[in-house]
């Protein structure tokens, strides 16, 4: 008999080209499912929970896959970790509804964008953080993060990619907090667009820049128009952080 399994995983997204598998690019996914299919004996199809970029990494991620398999949930783990490289870790298998789907379940993502802000660098946060030599004002950053929230078409902070039906999207909470020489940004939406994070933090440091006021958000995300919003910034930074389902995968 078929089930359909979710796995709760973590990875360090550095030597891949993001989640979704490709034809000449080394993804996530398809580490993954080589795998999983050594493990369950078949070739397996996994769902993932969203398409992370090159580079990015996740410290929270869901997949579903089904299998045929009789192995026991508590021993797919340490079965799948044995046959991965390292900088991809499976936490936990848990059986789920057939109805169950890895992406169209979720009902909330948390994303994290990490700045390494001081004037010298740090060779432990090298694509983990974007090292930002000049002095940001986090509560500027804040005020502008603020702007963001609510139900709004996000179509100024997309890069063009895939087509979606609709660019509009409910942002939770975008917020900002210094600790150290580490600002984390921490966004949770219903849904992101391509690039949506990486392009509000990037507004968000120009707001800090004085290159924008936060007040000047809103007619930005009004305007539809990308280059009046910030850059998108770079990869190495952001994290998938949480996510959000009924069923309990995490």
């Amino acid at each position: 008999m078929e089930r359909n399994l979710a796995l709760k995983l973590m990875y360090n997204g550095s030597a891949y080209h993001g989640w979704q598998v490709q034809k000449n690019a080394v993804s996530v996914a398809e580490t993954l499912e080589k795998a999983l299919a050594t493990v369950v004996g078949h070739p397996v199809k996994c769902t993932g929970a969203g398409r992370t970029d090159a580079g990015v990494h996740a410290e929270v991620y869901v997949a579903n896959f089904r299998t045929t398999s009789r192995i026991p949930c508590d021993r797919l783990p340490l079965a799948v970790n044995t046959r991965l490289p390292n900088d991809i870790v499976v936490v936990k298998a848990t059986p789920v509804p057939d109805a169950f789907n890895a992406i169209g379940s979720c009902q909330r993502k948390e994303y994290t964008y990490r700045i390494y802000n001081s004037r010298l660098g740090n060779p432990f946060y090298v694509d983990r953080a974007w090292f930002y030599p000049r002095r940001l004002d986090e509560t500027v950053m804040a005020r502008a993060a603020s702007q963001f929230v609510g139900t709004h078409d996000f179509r100024a902070v997309r890069s063009v990619g895939t087509e979606t039906r609709t660019t509009v999207r409910t942002v939770h909470y975008f917020d900002v907090a210094r600790s150290g020489d580490l600002i984390e940004c921490r966004v949770c939406a219903n849904g992101f667009l391509y690039n949506m994070v990486r392009a509000m933090v990037g507004t968000i440091v120009y707001a800090a820049e004085g290159k924008l006021a936060p007040e000047d958000i809103p007619a930005i995300l009004a305007s539809g128009n990308r280059t009046l919003a910030g850059p998108t910034v770079p990869p190495g930074g952001l994290y998938m952080t949480n996510l959000w389902y009924e069923e309990d995968v995490l």
